[in-house]
């Protein structure tokens, strides 16, 4: 087998890093065949957990499942919780009773959170019945929320302080108390005696205060507001507004109760950024491990909405079936317009969810954003619908075609405009997801708007 590469956690050279590491799939895989445990673990204690994630999800299935169970208890931790959803959860469930509990005993409760997801009801039961009962309703706690909310997200483990306390007898608390402390923090979050958040002391500026200095002199006022039961998606909104690395959580009354830290906010605007991303193009999930059957599920609903909608504009069409039958070249045209109006509102559709997932379409904005959109679309009408004018013209040698095609060109494009930032603005005031929902009315107005136009301007001019 090759040697194993010379990297570490601490590494900040430009070495390629995953590209490098991933080289060793076929040592890994090998290694796995050979039962060769020591060069394995030895491997993965060298690479970043990032990076040894990333290695070990190049194995097919079976050699994943291999490597853990030869791994066991020697698969680090913090491997475990870098890897992809579907690969932990089947990490977990090839792992022992024993080494899961282990696992759980060295993560911070957020993470906890997330491995017991991950089990079968009946086997996290087993394993928390094994647990001492303070440790199992410790570990239980996250449960108690709900799912995508910033108490199933945050983290229990944070530091607090009196606002009485000094700098100095906060630091050898601090010193004293040091497996106490979450794994990373930033803040001391300072409280009242009713353990109500009060403000917090960056860590630099508690570093670089004299000793006697009291926090309530020093302390800040939190930027943010994260309640226990907000949805997720706001609390990352809030990390990204004020540029925070981590923020408290309390509850209804302000009690402080938890911290959310940025690596688990990252994911969440990964995740939320994805969801939006394919359901624009109606998909419900999209992962490598999907199987045939679960990409027909999650895609097979909205083929068949679109289904729909393409006979309701297949049945505008059927209205004008006599003239079509009369004039020919409507048919040949007739998917110019519907193709060119159903991109521009596209374009207008996207610009509007990527707007209301940023918080851009509040109050006035949103107007505004209804005003752009349309004078866009009116602007483009515009251009297009005299650059087909000119071609239907060149093409069929007729100006009464080539004016109802510039016409409904003009007409579709400020429909598009309009309804490409109407619609999901709409959805949102009535509580549905925008980017769920949106590109199939859009494209259903836009195309009705498009044959209408069209073939009734046809009626009135060339019939």
């Amino acid at each position: 087998m090759s040697d194993l590469p010379q990297t570490n956690q601490t590494d900040t050279s430009d070495e390629p890093g995953r590209e490098a590491h991933l080289d060793y799939v076929q040592d890994v895989r090998d290694a796995v065949w050979d039962r060769d445990t020591r060069w394995l673990a030895r491997l993965l204690a060298r690479l970043h957990p990032a990076d040894a994630a990333d290695l070990l999800e190049q194995l097919s299935g079976d050699d994943f499942a291999a490597c853990v169970d030869l791994l066991g208890g020697q698969l680090p931790t913090s491997i475990i919780i870098e890897l992809r959803d579907e690969y932990r959860e089947e990490a977990v469930e090839v792992l022992p009773d024993d080494a899961v509990a282990a696992v759980l005993g060295e993560l911070d409760s957020d993470d906890v959170t997330t491995i017991l997801e991950d089990l079968e009801e009946t086997r996290r039961e087993r394993i928390l019945d094994e647990l001492a009962p303070e440790d199992r309703a410790s570990l239980e706690q996250g449960f108690a929320y709900e799912e995508e909310t910033a108490g199933r997200l945050m983290q229990r483990e944070y530091f607090a302080a009196p606002e009485f306390w000094t700098v100095g007898h906060t630091i050898d608390h601090a010193r004293e108390h040091a497996d106490d402390l979450p794994a990373e923090f930033f803040e001391v979050y300072v409280i009242d005696p009713a353990h109500k958040l009060k403000g917090q002391v960056p860590l630099a500026t508690l570093l670089r205060t004299p000793r006697d200095i009291n926090l309530s002199d020093i302390m800040e006022e939190v930027e943010s507001d994260i309640r226990v039961e907000m949805d997720q998606e706001e609390a990352a909104y809030q990390f990204q507004k004020y540029s925070l690395a981590s923020a408290p959580v309390t509850d209804d009354n302000g009690r402080l109760i938890g911290m959310l830290t940025v690596d688990d906010v990252v994911d969440v605007i990964q995740e939320e950024n994805t969801e939006d991303l394919l359901a624009l193009s109606g998909v419900n999930a999209a992962d490598g491990s999907d199987t045939v059957l679960d990409s027909v599920k999650s895609r097979a609903p909205w083929l068949a909405v679109n289904l729909v909608t393409a006979f309701i504009a297949s049945a505008i069409i059927a209205i004008f079936e006599g003239v079509l039958d009369q004039v020919v070249q409507l048919a040949i045209l007739m998917p110019v317009v519907a193709a060119l109006g159903g991109n521009a509102g596209s374009q207008g559709l996207a610009v509007a969810v990527r707007a209301i997932a940023e918080r851009e379409m509040e109050g006035d904005a949103g107007r505004r954003a209804i005003l752009r959109e349309t004078l866009t679309g009116l602007a483009n009408g515009v251009i297009f619908a005299i650059g087909v004018g000119i071609i239907a013209f060149a093409w069929f040698r007729s100006p009464e075609l080539s004016l109802t095609i510039s016409v409904a060109m003009f007409a579709t494009f400020i429909w598009a405009g309009f309804s490409g930032i109407v619609v999901p603005l709409t959805l949102k005031r009535a509580g549905a997801d925008p980017a769920v929902a949106s590109s199939v009315f859009v494209l259903t107005l836009t195309d009705i708007m498009a044959f209408f136009s069209f073939l009734g301007l046809a009626t009135l001019i060339l019939v």
